[in-house]
């Protein structure tokens, strides 16, 4: 065991609404340092026989040489209530991203302080305005997001599911997830634990992304045409991404794998705004670059607008992706606006709401300043967040309240918005990395669930939920995911 390490006693590993699983705990066996070194060795070798593998940072751009995926020991206890209560929403939230990304007068009104101050976000705004100037060519719209929680502590102790954001972007380790519940399933087997095995959910988001994929290639109409993926050119998580692309090429569907800079060199549009790729014809753009200000460049905006303008089905649209902006979550939690996008659905609106945390914005006036004047006088309460997907840009304590003063009389604040910082229980568990020791340490845990959509014109042809994604870190790192080098994947253990 490392030093300032400590064995985590039983009682420890739960928090006070997993009393019921204790006839379920791992808590004892935390405390056996050689049994944690032995299982550890037998858990690494099961996730590199099961494909849980990155490429290594030394080399992202081959896999030559691989390592594992970072991941838990054990897999995490989850309360089955808030499990179901993630699951029967995401459809909900569905069709409340494909509700917002149709309402180009709410993004515009919404975004309008943002756009003034985030060049980022104004670029996007720029094609999205252009592409309607021009007239939608695209007509199958597909939506593969994940809607990410934690589980606060109410006042008397039970658990609550929270919305930390929903991604609408590049929504990732759908692929490895698919591949983590045999992992666990086995250290639970060697442990002599058979029953506690077989608890643990069967999980292919993998193949439920697939299947919205192959649904809007099927109705785009062309057989010849492709599934054209924009790639990072260092992308260490490439063996997620093969887990779609393989379940697509078992349908007889090809994708085609190309950077930004490619579309740029070879890509094309024909008269009727067909998209062609090295003279493929294009079905759906599947975005896995294209979420951050570094992954532009003039070319690449050139490029991104090209593939916009076209007729192919991209996941996401312009649209689609601005609706996953902070901005925009921030503006549905208020009063009202639930119901005015989703009309005559009650039962859909209130899932939805019981499931925001406090959200608050920034943009100048009284509103702004009261959020301000609260987030400074009471900093552990609140969480600063810029309009980012990708991880580890969030501000909290100190960094944020030097922030919040530097920006308190600047229009440069609308940028931003406050939320509410939740406040998980911790637990013990062991994060496996490759080169660190294994030890206990306190952790929290984020869990996503993984939903698809598809439109054509305005009837909507598919909405589902297809599979979680359980992601665990030590309560020291207070932002960042698993691509970012923070959290490790997990598996919920329901309970």
């Amino acid at each position: 065991m490392v030093a300032g390490s400590q064995a985590i006693c039983h009682q420890d590993f739960f928090c006070p609404w997993f009393q019921v699983g204790m006839a379920t705990s791992w808590g004892s066996l935390l405390e056996d340092e050689q049994q944690l070194e032995e299982l550890a060795q037998q858990a690494v070798d099961r996730a590199l026989a099961e494909g849980v593998l990155l490429r290594t940072s030394q080399d992202p751009t081959s896999s030559n040489v691989v390592s594992y995926a970072p991941f838990t020991l054990f897999p995490s206890l989850v309360p089955s209530a808030l499990l179901e209560q993630a699951y029967a929403v995401q459809k909900d939230f569905n069709l409340l991203v494909d509700a917002v990304s149709q309402n180009s007068a709410f993004l515009e009104q919404t975004l309008s302080s943002t756009i003034k101050r985030d060049s980022f976000t104004a670029r996007l705004f720029d094609i999205h305005r252009q592409v309607l100037k021009e007239g939608i060519a695209q007509t199958v719209f597909l939506g593969l997001n994940r809607s990410d929680y934690m589980f606060q502590r109410r006042a008397d102790g039970s658990p609550a599911l929270k919305q930390i954001e929903i991604n609408t972007i590049s929504a990732s380790f759908g692929g490895l997830a698919s591949r983590t519940p045999a992992v666990h399933r086995h250290v639970l087997n060697v442990l002599g634990k058979t029953g506690e095995a077989a608890k643990i959910l069967s999980n292919n988001p993998s193949q439920g992304l697939a299947l919205g994929i192959a649904t809007a290639w099927e109705l785009y109409g062309c057989a010849n045409a492709v599934v054209l993926l924009i790639a990072q050119e260092k992308e260490r998580n490439i063996f997620d991404q093969r887990a779609i692309e393989n379940e697509l090429l078992a349908k007889n569907i090809h994708v085609i794998r190309r950077r930004f800079e490619d579309v740029s060199k070879n890509g094309s549009l024909d008269q009727d705004r067909r998209l062609f790729m090295d003279g493929q014809e294009v079905a759906v753009v599947y975005f896995r670059d294209g979420y951050m200000p570094s992954q532009y460049s003039p070319q690449n905006w050139e490029a991104r607008l090209l593939l916009e303008k076209s007729r192919a089905a991209k996941c996401p649209d312009i649209a689609t992706q601005l609706a996953g902006t902070k901005k925009v979550q921030q503006e549905l939690s208020r009063v009202g606006v639930l119901e005015e996008l989703l009309p005559g659905q009650p039962e859909a609106v209130a899932r939805l709401r019981a499931t925001f945390a406090g959200l608050y914005s920034l943009d100048m006036g009284e509103e702004g300043d009261r959020a301000i004047a609260e987030a400074l006088a009471a900093p552990s309460q609140f969480v600063l967040k810029p309009q980012r997907e990708g991880g580890g840009n969030n501000l909290y304590g100190e960094e944020m309240v030097q922030a919040l003063v530097r920006l308190k009389d600047s229009e440069e604040r609308a940028s931003y918005i406050l939320m509410e910082k939740i406040e998980p229980e911790p637990f013990g568990n062991c994060l496996l990395r490759p080169g660190s020791p294994t030890h206990v340490v306190q952790c929290i845990s984020e869990l996503g669930i993984f939903g698809v959509y598809v439109r054509q014109g305005q009837t909507l042809v598919m909405n589902k939920h297809v599979g979680h994604l359980l992601r665990t870190k030590a309560i020291e790192h207070a932002d960042g995911g698993v691509a970012a080098g923070v959290a490790v994947l997990d598996n919920p253990y329901p309970v």
